[in-house]
């Protein structure tokens, strides 16, 4: 079954007090685009979110945005580093005794100079964080996926009208098509009169034969018959599990070449305004086929 691009998808995992929440949305777009954004430490994960994303979608713009909460307070790892506060502390002294300051250097000062105490965050264990990350990405998909079927059903209602009314409109162009050889000969055998005044006497086999070489002409029965291929094809293609966008409109614009060619060879009076119905439902297939994986 076909699916919308467009959806979104959230979940939320709580694991040793630290909460895990993903949101995710998905666009149209011609082809898969995944971006990512979460905290800093994460970023090493982010090839295997992508890679993730992509079992579940395979076409579209796909935003994924990863945010961690720490439920208790994590302590930072603190580092002195004593031989930069002696240096420092030897370099104060000198400047006391130059200057003759009689205050003595205490450990205020020191407290003051860049790089001696520092405060580092605990390394990260990604291949414990992606256990519990990958779980909830996987929730997350879920739920997108559950819309997009959801979506999809609603345009595949929609094919199927429009796909009725447009078999419908070939059929009405295909019962046509006999009428048009006595057509040609009625509008010929007129045109000819009204050129010669009635002076000169027509040939009735050689009238048949200019009939029906301007009907061979612009005979339409080939453009009908790939039409109905294209149409059965359509069909087939929303009824399978894969994929089916860019191949649904690629059979949209072979549809409507043969329809503008059965328009311009054409010559019943109908069949102007059968084409226009045609072509105007062809343009909303299209336009709905742009919102589907």
């Amino acid at each position: 079954m076909i699916k919308s691009m467009t959806a979104f998808g959230r979940a939320e995992k709580t694991v040793e007090s630290r909460t895990f929440t993903v949101e995710m949305r998905s666009l149209n777009s011609r082809y898969r685009e995944v971006k990512v954004r979460m905290p800093p430490q994460f970023l090493p994960l982010e090839d295997q979110i992508k890679k993730l994303v992509a079992t579940k979608i395979s076409r579209g713009r796909v935003e994924v945005i990863i945010k961690v909460k720490n439920g208790s307070q994590t302590v930072s790892d603190i580092h002195v580093n004593l031989p930069l506060a002696k240096a420092y502390y030897s370099a104060l002294c000198e400047l006391n005794e130059t200057l003759q300051i009689k205050e003595k250097v205490g450990l205020q000062a020191l407290l003051g100079m860049q790089g001696i105490i520092t405060a580092t965050e605990s390394e990260e264990d990604l291949e414990k964080t992606w256990s519990h990350l990958s779980s909830c990405v996987s929730d997350a998909l879920e739920g997108i996926d559950t819309m997009r079927i959801s979506e999809g059903m609603a345009i595949y209602q929609d094919f199927q009208e429009r796909l009725q009314s447009v078999e419908g409109d070939l059929s009405r162009i295909r019962g046509l098509a006999p009428s048009m050889l006595s057509q040609y000969h009625s509008r010929l055998k007129e045109r000819i009169a009204t050129l010669t005044q009635g002076t000169v006497e027509i040939d009735p086999n050689r009238l048949a034969q200019e009939a029906a070489f301007l009907a061979d002409k612009s005979d339409i029965m080939e453009e009908i018959v790939r039409a109905e291929s294209h149409l059965k094809q359509f069909r087939n293609m929303i009824e399978s599990d894969g994929p089916a966008g860019r191949a649904l409109d690629f059979l949209l614009q072979e549809l409507n070449r043969e329809v503008n060619t059965i328009g311009s060879k054409g010559g019943d009076a109908q069949l102007p305004q059968i084409v226009v119905g045609l072509k105007s439902e062809l343009e909303k297939l299209r336009e709905q086929v742009q919102n589907i994986e």
